[in-house]
């Protein structure tokens, strides 16, 4: 019976994607803004309109690694943030890469980091790597 005030952040979605090969992960090392210095995280993005989380996925991976793959698979979805938005993030796990050149926004500036899976592991293990999307789809991957 009680009311009460809340705000929000309408959001279209987002995705991330868990580049695997020969044992490595491939991520990006980019400058976030918020946390004034360089955050270590898998290669993400927002959906355009009317675009599928897979297609997304598919266009974020060439975009940020100047990666193309066949065999990209859906590890699952979460809730990055449910006490302000409605911002849905679909984690892929992306194998069987070949490279090309990336294809950065215009206002995107990132490195691509390859790390070796079992030091990945650790990076998160001892709380270097925080960006919680990285660490839900390593989660998601480590439950295959």
């Amino acid at each position: 019976g009680k009311r009460g005030t809340r705000e929000t952040v309408n959001h279209p979605g987002g995705v991330g994607i868990l580049a695997i090969q020969n044992n490595n992960v491939y991520l990006v090392k980019q400058y976030r803004y918020v946390f004034k210095k360089e955050i270590l995280e898998i290669p993400a993005g927002k959906l355009d309109k009317n675009e599928s989380p897979l297609k997304a996925a598919k266009r974020e991976l060439h975009e940020e690694l100047g990666a193309i793959t066949k065999n990209i698979h859906l590890l699952g979805e979460f809730y990055p943030s449910v006490g302000y938005t409605d911002e849905i993030i679909h984690l892929y796990l992306a194998e069987d890469l070949t490279f090309d050149k990336q294809n950065l926004d215009e206002d995107e500036f990132l490195d691509i980091v390859e790390m070796p899976i079992n030091e990945f592991e650790k990076q998160i293990k001892l709380n270097k790597i925080k960006d919680g999307k990285t660490i839900a789809a390593f989660h998601l991957y480590n439950t295959l």
